[in-house]
């Protein structure tokens, strides 16, 4: 019997979606480029479609197929060459007394507050501003690859834990690490929490020997995309070519 391992490539099929609203360029209509059937993306064949610009979200695996537009480039930092800017150095300075925990996926009903919270600040309006229970859960917390929760805490005080400040998504390929969405406390207006879970994802690629870190889709014309490019090096897939971004 051939085990799921073994399965090349070329035994998934790939459809294109119906067009549907662009959620990052107004005005913009997008498609979507799908892998499936979803059970056999393991995570060997997973690390393969991330390098041909894949992501998931969930079970689902897809890739931007858009009819006109090509705005939108996946990207990988080169963990080894990468350089913190001064905005980056202090981001993870002020963040470093942070209590990390990296956990089995589950859902935790504080994780999810926190996440409805994000949403409802940062992405008002738009689709996931309505994610029930069952959304979330389908959307962060299936996976069929090695996905873990990353916590992020104020330090412990009297022995109760300090209060959740962020939770990042990733998973943990053969060529690195994926970061699959990260969401945390808007309430803080002088953190920069966001900055600092990419560089923590930096360091754990780093110790565990993997040399990228996924980022997903970069978009120069979109403010909630573009912030990718201020973590130098970078690098675009650019006509089926890994290659540098130049950033801002």
């Amino acid at each position: 019997m051939t085990q799921l391992k073994e399965l090349p490539l070329t035994e998934l099929q790939f459809y294109a979606t119906a067009p549907y609203p662009c959620s990052y360029l107004p005005g913009k209509t997008a498609r979507s480029q799908v892998a499936t059937p979803s059970h056999l993306i393991h995570a060997d064949l997973y690390g393969e479609l991330v390098n041909a610009g894949f992501r998931r979200s969930g079970l689902y695996t897809y890739r931007p197929y858009c009819d006109e537009c090509h705005a939108c480039t996946a990207t990988r930092i080169p963990v080894k060459h990468f350089s913190p800017n001064r905005s980056q150095k202090r981001s993870w300075k002020k963040h470093a007394g942070l209590d990390v925990r990296v956990l089995n996926l589950g859902y935790q009903e504080e994780h999810y507050q926190l996440y409805q919270h994000y949403q409802h600040e940062r992405h008002a309006g738009g689709d996931s501003d309505q994610d029930d229970q069952d959304q979330y859960m389908q959307f962060l917390l299936q996976s069929r690859v090695n996905s873990r929760i990353v916590e992020f805490r104020d330090g412990p005080h009297d022995s109760h834990p300090g209060r959740l400040r962020m939770v990042s998504m990733i998973d943990i390929l053969d060529q690195g690490i994926s970061s699959v969405y990260t969401f945390f406390d808007t309430s803080n207006v002088s953190a920069s929490y966001g900055s600092y879970s990419i560089l923590w994802q930096i360091q754990q690629a780093l110790e565990l020997d993997l040399p990228y870190l996924y980022l997903g889709y970069y978009i120069e014309q979109s403010e909630k995309m573009s912030y990718k490019a201020k973590f130098q090096p970078i690098e675009g897939l650019i006509d089926d070519h890994w290659q540098p971004i130049i950033g801002p």
